[in-house]
């Protein structure tokens, strides 16, 4: 079976050969094609992926090369994990942003739309060239933000693309491990966008546990959505909220703690990550360790403007700096459907009738029934207002980056940024719009 990585030359790439390294049996991945239009990078994670592979019997084998048409042609799978303008853009992204005094984060609000506004094209381009060259293949999405590229690219591929994140699989194992169950046995009733997502119940033996939870001030303080919304907020929406509903839930305070950082998050890692594939390219080094003390780092300030406004200045507790395991949601994925092992995932697919409140072919996050034919949504209770309203407002977002993004009309992009929550403002939008059009060429189509 042979898996083709977009965005080959990217941090994270090593989790997932590490996941590919662990898998045994029939039907496994023996063969990885890495794609990445920067070949220093790609060098670099190759050298990484060679320090994995020492030792490891059948270790799949690695090539690289920088022709797209060349990475898709007879694919099996083909993982898309690509950043459109580096994470040079995503900082512009967030300084623009934030010049407004809006959010700019590289999924949510104003930031999320750039990004989306940049990404959506490449993707479409991408999904016509694997129906052309990789007809039976599955591409599995994790290119950011992930529920609007996975719609944007089911327009062309329908039900062969699957869009996955590790926010709700991270979300799921750390209120399972406060409440004492196994993950692996317990139904997640999470259901949403993606990063727009609410845990509802987690059921063990046909009993929920939520509510037990939801009654524990100390338990709901043990763990980080508990330290980052406080109990009392989570008792009143009698739900554990995706970590990424913050910048909804506390705007304000999270845009102040954006402002006042040293650094935005982008640039922290556009500094940090520079630093890791200049280290990476010295002989010298060993290449598999500079990722691994980088990695740590990463991990250990995920969302820090988040907990500092949330007044959690303790950091990451040990046991969620775990990497969120998404690489492990794209290996089951796979499984599931090369070798027919039936699974239950949290991920990314349309919603055909699953969750009501939105049409068929809109992309939700909820959990799906995987098997050789694919990923089937499972049908949820209907969201409350407060939670449906949000998801609404912002597929409406969503809906109007994807004609923006076919029609190349100035109009729907300004609606995109205006309709959005987190922008509220017309002529805000306006002089978004024009800013991000002068940091990033790749948005000259848009009138």
């Amino acid at each position: 079976m042979r898996l083709t990585i977009l965005g080959g030359g990217g941090f994270r790439v090593p989790l997932v050969y590490r996941a590919l390294l662990a898998d045994r049996g029939e039907g496994r991945i023996d063969r990885v094609v890495l794609h990445d239009v920067d070949p220093a990078r790609l060098a670099a994670i190759r050298r990484v992926l060679a320090e994995q592979a020492d030792g490891v019997a059948d270790a799949p084998a690695v090539s690289t090369t920088n022709d797209l048409d060349e990475a898709l042609a007879g694919a099996d799978f083909v993982f898309s994990a690509i950043r459109v303008g580096g994470l040079a853009g995503r900082a512009a992204d967030e300084r623009v942003a934030l010049a407004e005094g809006v959010l700019g984060q590289e999924t949510v609000g104003a930031g999320g739309i750039a990004y989306g506004l940049r990404t959506v094209p490449v993707a479409v381009d991408i999904a016509r060239r694997v129906a052309r060259l990789a007809p039976d293949a599955w591409v599995v999405n994790f290119t950011n933000p992930a529920g609007l590229v996975t719609e944007a690219m089911s327009r062309v591929l329908g039900d062969r693309v699957i869009g996955i994140c590790d926010s709700p699989v991270g979300l799921g194992r750390r209120v399972a491990r406060v409440l004492g169950a196994d993950p692996a046995r317990a139904w997640i009733d999470y259901a949403g966008l993606n990063h727009l997502g609410w845990l509802r119940g987690l059921r063990v033996g046909g009993r929920d546990l939520l509510p037990a939870l939801l009654a524990d001030e100390a338990a709901l303080g043990s763990f980080e959505e508990g330290r980052l919304f406080g109990a009392e907020w989570l008792r009143s929406l009698g739900a554990i909220p995706n970590e990424y509903l913050h910048y909804y839930y506390a705007n304000r305070e999270t845009v102040r703690a954006y402002r006042e950082a040293e650094r935005t998050r982008g640039a922290y890692l556009r500094d940090q990550q520079a630093g890791f594939y200049a280290a990476a390219a010295r002989p010298e080094v060993r290449a598999l360790d500079a990722w691994r003390r980088t990695l740590a780092e990463r991990e250990a300030t995920y969302m820090a403007a988040n907990r500092e406004a949330a007044g959690d200045a303790g950091g990451r507790a040990p046991e969620d700096l775990e990497p969120g395991g998404y690489e492990r949601v794209a290996l089951d994925l796979m499984r599931a459907v090369a070798r027919d092992e039936r699974a239950t995932l949290i991920l990314n697919v349309r919603n055909r009738s699953a969750l009501p409140g939105l049409d068929a072919d809109a992309v939700v996050e909820v959990a799906c029934l995987v098997d050789a034919n694919g990923a089937h949504p499972v049908a949820v209770a209907p969201l409350p207002y407060h939670a449906l309203g949000l998801v609404a407002a912002v597929k409406a977002v969503e809906r109007e980056v994807l004609a923006a993004a076919e029609s190349g009309s100035r109009e729907a992009a300004v609606k995109a940024f205006a309709l959005h929550p987190l922008v509220d403002s017309v002529a805000v939008a306006r002089r978004l719009l024009d800013a991000y059009r002068a940091e990033h060429p790749g948005l000259a189509y848009l009138g």
